[in-house]
């Protein structure tokens, strides 16, 4: 149930802070404030082309994307996890510099890919601060769906000095000072089995840059929508024990769940071929499916943002991003579009009224809101799949899920997510649903 992505640098306690004063969410309507997240995805033929690329093609069509060409060399790659090198042949390409409308604190790639048995790839991140200097090269992320050639991985120890990866995000070292990113450029690697026609192919790559105010309650937003989205519910609880190779079984599954209860949300669900590994005594088989393609093994766990959103992309016709919202609004305004979305807080459990547990890190489906703008949340962490669905006091969620600094049970402060959700919706939106996604800026 914890956090994706590996633990922030510990944020020093604001001054005026106190837990009876972080205890006691802000009231008051929300107000209009300056913009904090940038989301740039390349999708289309024309973005594809615009990068430069060594031995990559663009691929035009009705789902646009990017494939091996040509082989721009060849490499060892040593898996870390296995410790077996192979030869593997590579392609690259690296996006045109985005800069950043949000000089950003944070940082987060996504892609969707599909990656066929001897193929893989990799994301990297390279920006400019607004010290005129530039970043290092950062791995965001070596993934495939499946984990026959290699073990899916985030990179630790990664830092220049003024930022550094923790897990899945990019994140400056000292946000008080001021400093902050101000572009970046993605590069994707494509890998194969060498004298193969193999290839991996990226339909969307992007990432989201944001500079959340540091904030231990948020304003209130005004309810606007009663409507609840028919999602399936599955609960990460019934899998204890199952699989424990994958951090430890199913009590840390809420990431792979939440992912599994959205993708057949969509009409998607795993083959039976996919699943025949899994103990056929073992109820929603799916789940194990999600748990063991989300896994990261380097963190050790299920809960990696890019990867979970990559895995929704894996199933036809399914796109999946990571990004952060601003408020409960920008959630009603995909539900009324059919759009679901996977939130992820951490709180006491005296915060979140009805959950009957507290966390460092939890993700759970928001699928709808009552007539009085409560949340209708599918959370994983229920004794069983009927007892999912679950309704949370709208104010206490918003505050759980976008502050960026709570107290944990120790009175130690620490760090919320600020915002963040997965987001999973169709290839070939809806005039409706572009729309609702566009708002939140996701195109």
């Amino acid at each position: 149930m914890r956090r994706a992505g590996g633990p922030p640098p510990p944020p020093p306690p604001p001054a005026a802070a106190s837990p009876a004063a972080a205890a006691t969410p802000a009231a008051g309507p929300a107000k209009e404030s300056p913009r904090t997240v940038d989301y740039r995805a390349w999708t289309s033929y024309p973005d594809w082309r615009s990068g430069s690329s060594q031995g990559v093609r663009a691929l035009p069509g009705a789902r646009p994307g990017v494939a091996i060409a040509s082989p721009a060399g060849r490499t060892d790659y040593t898996d870390p996890h296995t410790g077996k090198t192979a030869s593997w042949e590579y392609a690259t390409w690296t996006s045109p510099v985005h800069r950043l409308t949000v000089p950003s604190t944070e940082a987060v790639a996504s892609w969707n890919a599909d990656t066929p048995a001897g193929t893989w790839l990799q994301v990297e991140l390279k920006g400019t601060y607004s010290d005129g200097a530039d970043t290092s090269w950062y791995v965001m992320g070596r993934w495939a769906a499946g984990d026959q050639d290699i073990r899916r991985t985030s990179v630790d120890d990664q830092t220049d000095g003024k930022s550094a990866i923790w897990t899945d995000t990019f994140a400056i070292g000292d946000a008080a000072s001021g400093l902050r990113l101000m572009s970046y450029r993605l590069r994707l690697t494509l890998y194969r089995t060498p004298g193969t026609r193999l290839t991996p192919t990226v339909w969307r790559l992007g990432a989201m840059g944001s500079d959340i105010p540091d904030r231990f309650t948020v304003p209130a937003s005004a309810p606007g929508l009663a409507r609840e989205l028919a999602v399936p519910r599955y609960s990460q609880e019934i899998h204890k024990g199952q699989y424990p190779e994958y951090d430890n079984g199913g009590e840390a599954w809420c990431s792979p769940t939440s992912s599994q209860m959205i993708i057949e949300y969509w009409g998607r669900k795993p083959t039976p071929e996919q699943l025949s590994w899994v103990d056929p005594s073992y109820a929603d088989p799916q789940v194990c499916h999600a748990a063991r393609s989300t896994y990261d093994h380097q963190y050790q766990g299920c809960g990696n943002w890019p990867f979970n959103a990559a895995y929704a992309a894996t199933f036809k016709d399914l796109q999946g991003v990571v990004t952060r919202l601003s408020s409960l609004t920008d959630l009603e305004r995909l539900i009324a579009a059919g759009i679901p979305a996977i939130t992820s807080q951490s709180f006491l459990k005296e915060e979140l009224t009805g959950a009957g547990y507290g966390t460092s890190g939890h993700l759970m489906a928001v699928i709808g809101f009552t007539a009085d703008g409560d949340v209708i949340a599918n959370d994983p962490a229920s004794p069983d799949d009927e007892a999912v669905r679950r309704v949370y006091k709208r104010r206490e969620f918003e505050n759980i899920w976008l502050r960026t600094k709570r107290y944990n049970a120790s009175g130690k402060v620490v760090s919320g997510s600020g915002g963040v959700c997965y987001l999973y919706f169709p290839a070939h939106p809806t005039p409706q649903q572009r729309e609702a996604l566009a708002a939140v800026g996701v195109r």
